[in-house]
């Protein structure tokens, strides 16, 4: 167990916090979480609670919309070939269905093409810009990558084939001379939301194009899946994602589209009651799959029918996918583990950088983040493509691995990503050099203490402030995601009710009731096996628990249940 540093947020204005409790007529505690995300007004509230359309931003404040869509009118008009160029991950998939489904129903002439991890790697390649274009394309809109493609987008150029560019990862100084390139973040562009996913600018494009020809509500149809790469990559669930996040789960549980319907399925999922997180734990990583075993064009295969019978064949294939993955996984995670203990010291090595030659490519990245929750570091995995070293990045919160690879640029054949993931090519005989240049980036980035797991508390909590409208306007929060995360309490004073179990792989089951309270709280602790015998041992000592507060059913009622984060007792408290 990882000793975890807890903070709990301070927040010294109260009259906000009770100026707000008394106008939305809630406990202060809730009005608490809602100033701490900056909402201090009953206005505020309101569009927080009820996400709007209607607060969606106007496509063309985004720099290259435009253009984009005149170039798109001119190809739906004179019938030209179109491909959509995807990423293999969930966020690509999504982006090239939503466009691919978009211009389908506008009877355009339309095509979409994946590149293959294990062939092809990341982003646009000139083999695969000369493979469409020998199908016909003259129109190439790429989704969920190209803003780093300048090599690329300059031989689609001499070929006489026009590029869009839909991206929402960080561009480097030099930008592709595309015919546009959509990227909030590109320095030139005002648009006033700046963390939307690929899929989250895919459909800004239908949006603009939509707007243009008389036809503005055709893409919300396709919320449901810019919804699915909004939660599943990660990014901040405020502005417009919240809104994307929140309407398409609404269409998602109301009326799910085939694909949609086959996976909640075979996932065994609860229908209409799906959340954000489910999107992230249980669905993402079954479409991530076929894109990280082999071929994702499946999974858009998949998005895309409308033939019911066709969606749950292909969802069984994702569910095949996915079983082979976390097989790999775990051997993977285990000669990974092996390799750390074995050649590191975690004392003086700040970063792990791993590279075995057979390790599979599609993997590696699932297990750096498994590496960076067990030893909280940052963390590379690379294996062997080809004669060279490709592999994937993850780091800790408070260290910029993008800014570190460019650091160290001169020792990579490539990379990109951003603050917390990425990509990277390295040549065989520079991966000494590598370590050591990524070494010392660390060293002088990262203090020992960045290395101590933290635990952000939202807020004390007492269990006699559970109550049946608590938990409604919890609820109310959600989605949760990275800027809105599920608020987290402490508890103080706590015993033990009943006796603790293990489930599953390592999950701690247990009961909590609180000192002068009558009230007994069902937990659960994932991964959290190495607590049973602090629990079991407790006796009469009172403990405080770090939590989140989620919900499960039985008997057709739903029941709150807390998420555990960690476990103190008076003398660990003591101790840190």
């Amino acid at each position: 167990m990882l000793n975890k540093h807890w903070n709990t947020k301070v927040y010294t204005n109260d009259s906000d916090v009770a100026s707000l409790a008394e106008s939305l007529n809630i406990s202060k505690v809730l009005a608490l979480l809602l100033v701490e995300r900056d909402i201090k007004t009953f206005e505020d509230a309101k569009h927080f609670f009820r996400p709007s359309l209607e607060s969606f931003h106007d496509p063309f404040l985004m720099d290259g919309m435009e253009t984009a869509t005149h170039r798109l009118i001119k190809a739906l008009t004179e019938n030209e070939l179109i491909t959509i160029y995807g990423d293999y991950d969930v966020d690509g998939t999504c982006a090239t269905a939503i466009l691919y489904l978009f211009l389908k129903e506008l009877d355009a002439n339309v095509e979409f093409y994946i590149p293959k991890r294990l062939t092809e790697g990341y982003g646009i390649s000139k083999q695969a810009i000369e493979n469409v274009k020998n199908r016909g394309t003259s129109l190439l809109i790429s989704v969920d990558c190209g803003i780093t493609a300048i090599d690329e987008t300059e031989y689609a150029n001499q070929l006489e084939m026009d590029v869009i560019i839909c991206d929402h990862h960080k561009p480097k100084e030099i930008l592709p001379n595309a015919l546009a390139v959509l990227d909030p973040l590109k320095p030139s562009c005002d648009y006033p939301f700046k963390f939307l996913s690929g899929a989250g600018i895919a459909f800004k494009l239908a949006q603009g194009l939509a707007e243009r020809i008389g036809k503005r509500d055709l893409p919300l149809q396709y919320l449901d899946l810019a919804a699915l790469a909004g939660a599943a990559d990660i990014v901040p669930l405020t502005g417009e994602n919240r809104i994307i996040v929140n309407e398409g789960i609404k269409r998602i549980n109301q009326s799910p589209r085939p694909a949609i319907e086959a996976l909640i399925e075979t996932c065994h999922l609860q229908p209409g009651n799906l959340n954000s997180g489910q999107i992230v734990f249980t669905i993402a990583p079954r479409i991530n799959a076929v894109g990280r075993m082999g071929d994702a064009e499946r999974a858009v295969q998949l998005l895309i029918t409308k033939n019911k019978n066709d969606a749950f064949d292909l969802a069984r294939i994702l569910e095949t996918e996915n079983y082979e993955r976390r097989k790999i996984d775990v051997n993977t995670f285990e000669a990974a583990i092996q390799m750390v203990d074995n050649a590191l010291d975690l004392e003086k090595d700040f970063a792990i950088i791993l590279h075995q030659e057979d390790w599979h490519p599609g993997v590696i990245g699932i297990v750096a983040s498994r590496l960076v929750e067990k030893y909280y570091r940052p963390t590379i995995m690379l294996t062997t493509v080809d004669g060279v070293l490709k592999g994937s990045a993850r780091s800790i919160p408070n260290f910029d691995i993008y800014e570190a690879l460019q650091k160290c640029e001169e020792s990579i054949i490539q990379f990109g990503g951003h603050r917390a993931a990425a990509g990277l090519a390295i040549k065989l005989d520079k991966l000494s050099e590598f370590k050591e240049k990524f070494n010392a980036v660390v060293h002088t980035s990262v203090s020992a203490d960045d290395l101590l797991p933290e635990i952000l508390i939202d807020s004390p909590l007492d269990f006699s402030e559970i109550t049946p409208k608590f938990l409604r306007v919890l609820d109310l929060f959600a989605p949760f995601g990275p800027g809105n995360m599920r608020p987290v309490f402490i508890s103080e004073n706590i015993n033990v009710s009943g006796k603790p179990r293990i489930v599953g792989n390592n999950h701690l089951l247990c009961s909590f009731k609180q000192e002068g309270s009558d009230r007994v709280f069902d937990c659960i602790g994932f991964n959290m096996g190495d607590y049973y015998d602090i629990l079991l041992n407790s006796n009469s000592d009172k403990l405080n628990i770090v939590y989140t507060i989620d919900k499960y059913e039985r008997a057709e009622k739903t029941f709150p249940q807390f998420r555990l984060k960690d476990i103190k007792t008076k003398v660990s408290l003591q101790e840190s």
